[in-house]
């Protein structure tokens, strides 16, 4: 069986960093007779894997604000993702020590609509309602923000009449998809600032992970079930090739395939660690 391997896929600039800020901290408190527990606000990436491992190494995921309310100390590392500006300030606040692993992407966004908003702009999200990157950015608008993921939500958006807008993106968002719903805004004569803020190593993904899925004759996306960027990954390949999987690891790998297949593409979301990636890669090159 021949493999191709997306040269995208794995861990992003954003997440290794942020991953390895928090063995930074467990190896400088291994060091302390006195070391204060470490935790994240909320998983620092989307992959259970990377998480466990973590959790083994004695560091805590905060689920909730109720969580980190109860705290007396320790170090609060924030995930890649972000949050709102009022859950930093409180980490800050309680005098705890925080290490803040916010993607430089994502925290680019954090600024753009503070700015903006604090000039009086609405701020609309591209993105999917819920995500924590999605939350995380409208917790630094000043004015309640809006997020618009589907056609049906861009046409059904009515600003108020001279009301100017900006509009940002999730940075996994789909960048087509972007392209589309910012073109209704545009085509409705909307005062609008359009920012890019879809990451380029996203985009690139996305467009390496779509020419891979149209010429081979499978393809195998891996990634945790809550990261938003493999989701889209799957659903551009599907669109490509019939015989596309979604997998966390190894063992959900269970491609019934016809014999004539002869050709399988991988690709993986910017959360999978590489380990995770060459053990799928070496399986289907001996085993199918």
């Amino acid at each position: 069986m021949e493999v191709i391997l997306a040269k995208s896929a794995g861990f992003c600039f954003g997440v290794k960093r942020a991953v390895d800020q928090v063995y930074e901290q467990i190896e400088a408190a291994a060091k302390e007779t006195d070391a204060k527990p470490i935790y994240t606000y909320g998983p620092i990436i989307h992959n259970e894997f990377v998480v466990q491992d973590l959790e083994s190494r004695g560091v805590r995921v905060l689920e909730s604000e109720a969580e980190l309310d109860a705290l007396m100390e320790g170090t609060v590392i924030i995930r890649s993702h972000g949050v709102p500006k009022r859950i930093q300030e409180k980490i800050e606040r309680k005098g705890l020590s925080c290490i803040d692993a916010t993607c430089p992407f994502v925290k680019r966004i954090h600024r753009i609509v503070e700015k903006e908003s604090a000039a009086g702009k609405r701020i609309v999200i591209i993105g999917n309602a819920g995500h924590p990157e999605v939350e995380g950015i409208m917790g630094w608008s000043l004015t309640p923000a809006d997020v618009i993921e589907s056609t049906e939500e861009a046409v059904r958006f009515s600003p108020k009449e001279g009301e100017k807008l900006c509009v940002v993106s999730q940075t996994t968002f789909n960048y087509n998809k972007f392209q589309e719903l910012v073109e209704i805004f545009q085509k409705r004569g909307y005062d609008i600032s359009v920012a890019n803020t879809i990451c380029n190593a996203t985009e690139e993904r996305q467009t390496e992970a779509k020419d891979i899925a149209a010429k081979v004759d499978a393809m195998i996306v891996i990634g945790g079930k809550h990261s938003s960027n493999t989701r889209k990954l799957y659903e551009i390949c599907s669109r490509e090739c019939a015989h596309t999987c979604l997998i966390q690891t190894l063992d959900d790998l269970h491609l019934e395939l016809p014999e004539a297949v002869r050709l399988v593409g991988i690709t993986a979301g910017a959360s999978t660690p590489n380990k995770l990636i060459e053990e799928v890669q070496n399986y289907v090159r001996i085993n199918f």
